[in-house]
């Protein structure tokens, strides 16, 4: 999987900028003349929303299961070294 050596920090950075973008649009204020306009700008603006909203939710799924495989790989890492540990430590 491409950017499965991503670190945890990486990730999270990203993550925490997509939220904060997105919080950003949600709280934004427009400039609207009449309803018709505020109507047609507020459905562009929630197409887009939920545009992002779903790309953000693809890469939350990916970043999790990078996490998912990385805590495996730890695990047996750590099995491994136990292994290790207890036939050279047996007399």
């Amino acid at each position: 999987m491409p950017g499965a050596d991503k670190s945890f920090e990486e990730i999270k950075k990203g993550q925490m900028g997509r939220e904060s973008e997105l919080l950003s649009q949600l709280l934004g204020k427009g400039d609207f003349g009449n309803l018709e306009t505020f109507e047609a700008d507020s459905a562009i603006r929630r197409n887009e929303l939920l545009f992002k909203i779903q790309t953000d939710m693809e890469d939350t799924k990916n970043a999790l299961k990078q996490a998912e495989q990385l805590t495996e790989r730890l695990r047996r890492r750590l099995s491994d070294l136990e292994g290790m540990y207890r036939i050279l430590t047996k007399k």
